[in-house]
């Protein structure tokens, strides 16, 4: 498992070559897609060249806020000003659960938060989220430096920046809230970290408030440990012949664990290459991979990507595609393994024999030990150990399965464990319902907070537009759904593509400049 190290950074940054990642806490992050820098100069309305946008600005952040004899610590920061103009607004993102550098992109009119500065005459400003990238507390990411990781830390972080920061731009010490309007914007964790801060300043602050607006995209508001339904959009959208037949296997392999049919497991383990995975968890865990492609699906992507070419493996006999029952369960079994053995394998775990790449019962692996900063797997393990959840899991039964019942929360507590003996005794249960109570999850309702989503976003059912929950938009608190996937509204080229998604990306701007037209200076 030496190759996983680097396999998060290979899923958050562009191109096709990835390590294996041994659980879905990972290889189904709720991360932003991501930009390529623009290679540009940039210029300020009056014509001053300007830093580029890959230049690395530092704030001294509390390094607790509950204690603050505790000292400070050097958070980065990325700021683009090229469409600012006095009285404009200051637009404050973070990339979340990753590093800072390599998404510079998001200061720009490349996405949702630069065409608001673009239309706005304002400012940009991409913050590290604590623990990621190398904006740490301390040296290390033991268990004892990341108790100082919560969602009321990353919150805190954000509202004492603004209330302190001096920004790098002229007249950057003058745009302090009562000065200038600020809007937090986000998209997946950061979304939800969006919806939680406003959330939480309706509490912490009095006027001037922080943030006057606020724009969360693909926000995962909800905490749930047990969430199965991560896959409910995916077996919804994808091509009907290809669910049929992952549904299939899926289910052959769940018959043969409840019945111990260990010979019948080896076999089918053995088709797919990963005869040498020693336990069936490992193996369920390990196929799930193909589902998870789905996440990297934006509307500008084409038939080639991995998702599509796994689903034409399975459907495609001869050149004629099969039905909308698919092909069935033997030609589903063949085809998808001789995918693994053909093209995914290597894909995903190169050269790396199949139990290194997947197992997660050695936990002498460096994987599990390596507490060195700059390491966004383990940071992120230990925020949904402790508060998130979000396991990406089998249905119960009753409901169509596209992902083994022998993955259960039980499976991630376990890696909880392995990632963090020295916190966890025995596997922890994320503690999700005082998440959702102290931050509202879906039962959020704040002022000047836009809501946008997309229909064939996995991680739809835990925003605030999940199946059943009805949640009303109203002019305060718009909730906008395009046809997209996850966080497609944050890019502006998704815009180009989706009429849908150019709606809602349109509508977040219309309320953007509504909003602002109602702040007044306070001081």
């Amino acid at each position: 498992m030496f190759n996983i190290m680097w396999a998060l950074a290979s899923l958050l940054l562009p191109g096709h070559v990835r390590a294996a990642i041994p659980n879905a806490m990972l290889r189904g992050m709720p991360s932003l897609p991501k930009l390529p820098v623009p290679d540009r100069s940039i210029t300020s309305p009056n014509g001053t060249v300007l830093p580029p946008i890959t230049t690395v600005y530092y704030f001294d952040q509390l390094i607790d806020h509950n204690n603050p004899d505790l000292g400070m610590f050097q958070q980065r920061y990325w700021m683009d000003w090229e469409f600012y103009e006095p009285g404009g607004p200051i637009i404050l993102t973070t990339p979340g659960e990753g590093p800072g550098d390599g998404s510079e992109a998001l200061t720009t009119n490349d996405t949702i938060n630069g065409l608001i500065a673009q239309q706005q005459n304002g400012a940009v400003i991409s913050i590290e989220h604590r623990f990621f990238g190398y904006s740490n507390p301390y040296d290390n990411l033991t268990s004892q430096s990341l108790a100082l990781l919560t969602i009321q830390q990353a919150i805190d972080d954000l509202e004492y920046f603004v209330y302190t920061a001096d920004l790098p731009m002229p007249g950057g010490d003058a745009v302090k809230p009562g000065q200038a309007p600020w809007i937090l914007t986000g998209g997946s964790y950061a979304g939800a970290l969006t919806s939680w801060t406003m959330v939480d300043q309706r509490f912490v602050y009095s006027k001037p408030r922080l943030f006057w607006a606020a724009y969360a995209s693909s926000g995962v508001v909800e905490a749930i440990t047990d969430y199965y339904e991560y896959f409910t959009p995916v077996r919804e959208y994808m091509p009907q012949n290809c669910s049929s037949d992952v549904e299939a296997v899926i289910a052959h392999l769940d018959e043969l664990y409840v019945a111990n049919d260990t010979a019948g497991i080896q076999t089918i383990k053995e088709a797919f290459g990963l005869g040498d995975v020693v336990h069936v968890d490992d193996f369920a865990s390990a196929i799930q991979n193909n589902l998870f492609e789905w996440q990297s699906l934006q509307p500008d992507v084409g038939p080639g990507a991995m998702f599509f070419q796994f689903c034409d493996a399975l459907e495609v006999k001869n050149g004629v595609s099969a039905g909308p029952e698919g092909w069935g369960l033997e030609h589903a079994i063949y085809s998808w393994g001789n995918f693994w053995n053909t093209t995914y394998y290597k894909y995903i775990c190169g050269f790396v024999d199949a139990e290194t790449c997947f197992g997660t019962y050695n936990t002498s692996q460096p994987f599990w030990t390596n507490v060195t900063v700059n390491n966004a797997n383990r940071s992120w393990f230990w925020m949904v150990c402790n508060q998130v959840g979000w396991y990406q899991v089998g249905p119960p039964e009753g409901q169509p399965a596209i992902v083994s019942r022998i993955l259960q929360p039980i499976y991630n507590e376990r890696l909880c464990v392995n990632m963090f003996p020295q916190a966890f005794a025995y596997p922890p249960q994320p503690t999700t319902t005082q998440t959702d109570t102290m931050y509202a999850g879906w039962n959020v309702n704040v002022p000047h907070l836009f809501f946008a989503n997309g229909l064939r976003d996995p991680w739809r059912e835990s925003t605030v537009s999940a199946d059943g929950l009805n949640k009303p938009s109203n002019p305060n608190m718009p909730i906008y759904q395009g046809d997209g996937f996850h966080c497609s509204d944050m890019l502006a080229k998704n815009g180009v593509v989706d009429p849908t998604v150019a709606a809602v990306q349109e509508a977040g701007l219309r309320y953007m400049k509504e909003w602002l037209a109602e702040w007044t200076p306070s001081t």
